[in-house]
């Protein structure tokens, strides 16, 4: 059962020889962080940014250290299925910690559309299916990730290893078959559009190193959280802040003002340089990508949301599964209900991803934010984690500040969660005992 605020963490399933392990771990860090945005990402930024699209890279890899290491420091510390939104509770009270979970559960998760819809353009450019199927195609790659979950966590991280493995493998050969065909003249002008460029590339690679706070969520299904969570971020961040790098350097320097043409700039870069293999080797990438993705958040989905409604959040039907070895399906179904919702509208207003990567980024910023401030509170002083937690709240907050506009949907869904603590407080009955 989730815990209220101040009481101590449900059980985890250290010691019981089963869970989690650094291997899985290591999988879901990994796809989590590094996943849709290799599709698009690069040659988004390239377009908004030109050269200078590589400092937005190196910008939000150190900004992705302090996150990274101040959630990994979280969840070893409260393995808690609320992840985020527990912490929140713990040192901000209920109202604030109903809007994390809401800002996950509902703003978050407008990167399903993206996910699917990425996935389907790949396939329909590869295979040279006509563009019409897409909605079809879409809607088939959510269906095996969800089926996947609802055999639990630990079959998921199995499956994850597989994913990721092979993901990881494709983009060593994308990025060695790049970089001998990259020419120093693309990377001039390195500022065509100012350093205002820079700063929206910055907002969009948000979406690339959002993902840290899934660990949270699953914390407490690690055989030993203290060990292994921190284990797992660093060989994570490593990975990650890695292959964006590299996969910017190539983008640019191989495809040059052309990188943002087109809706699937990865295949550009691939059939430029391996007109041979490399359309092949994009596919898969995408489809292990968006069912990769999926996979990996979709167990922080289910377990976020049976938390929610443990605490009175949402319905308390959702709330099986909460426990540690729990499958949370009815909180899954749930969450599959939202994707196909943000999907139909995707598709029904013609399928601008940048809308969603936006949305969904900007909720991200509000929850790091949220959770920066709260581990600042909660974790213990003078400790390495409670240093970068310091560190991370001041660059989350600054993040609030570049988003801007964009923050319209998370703002929406605060005032929902402020709704929810005046209704109950005019109807007592409405109230959790």
């Amino acid at each position: 059962m989730h815990t209220s605020h101040g009481a101590e963490p449900p059980t985890s399933v250290a010691g019981r020889g089963r869970g989690i392990g650094l291997v899985q771990g290591v999988a879901l860090y990994v796809a989590a962080v590094l996943g849709s945005g290799l599709l698009v990402l690069p040659g988004l930024a390239a377009d908004v940014a030109g050269p200078a699209s590589i400092v937005a890279v190196v910008v939000v890899i150190v900004l992705a250290v302090p996150l990274a290491g101040t959630f990994a420091a979280l969840a070893a510390r409260f393995p808690d299925p609320g992840g985020v939104a527990s912490y929140v509770r713990r040192a901000l009270g209920p109202t604030a910690a109903r809007a994390t979970g809401y800002w996950f559960s509902f703003g978050v998760s407008a990167g399903f559309p993206v996910l699917a819809i990425l996935g389907a353009e790949y396939i329909c450019a590869i295979f040279g299916v006509d563009r019409a199927a897409v909605p079809w195609l879409a809607f088939g790659i959510l269906i095996p990730p969800f089926a996947v979950n609802m055999l639990g966590v630990r079959v998921a991280g199995w499956v994850q290893f597989v994913l990721t493995g092979l993901l990881i493998a494709i983009v060593v050969l994308v990025v060695a078959t790049a970089l001998p065909a990259t020419s120093p003249a693309r990377f001039e002008p390195f500022l065509p559009h100012g350093w205002a460029g820079v700063g929206t590339a910055v907002s969009l690679f948000v979406w690339a190193f959002a993902g840290w706070e899934v660990g949270t969520h699953i914390s407490g299904e690690f055989r030993d959280p203290r060990r292994i969570i921190p284990i797992a971020t660093t060989i994570a961040l490593i990975v990650t802040g890695a292959a964006y790098l590299l996969l910017q350097v190539v983008t640019v320097g191989v495809l040059g003002a052309r990188a943002g043409e087109g809706p699937v700039p990865l295949l550009t870069l691939a059939a430029r340089t391996s007109p041979g293999i490399g359309p092949i080797a994009v596919g898969v990438v995408a489809g292990i990508v968006a069912l990769g993705v999926m996979n990996a958040y979709l167990a922080a989905f289910g377990k976020l949301g049976a938390s929610l409604a443990s605490t009175g959040d949402l319905p308390r039907f959702f709330r099986r599964g909460v426990e540690a070895g729990g499958i949370p399906r009815r909180a899954l179904l749930l969450t599959f209900v939202v994707a196909v919702a943000y999907l139909g509208v995707a598709l029904i207003t013609g399928g601008h991803l940048e809308t969603f990567i936006l949305i969904h980024t900007s909720n991200m910023v509000s929850i790091y934010a949220a959770g920066m401030v709260a581990a600042v509170l909660i974790l213990p002083r003078r400790t390495v984690g409670r240093a970068m937690a310091v560190v991370a709240a001041v660059l989350s907050l600054g993040l609030l500040v570049l988003a801007g506009a964009n923050l319209i949907p998370a703002a929406l869904l605060a005032a929902a969660a402020i709704g929810v603590t005046v209704w109950r407080r005019i109807r007592p009955s409405a109230r959790r005992v």
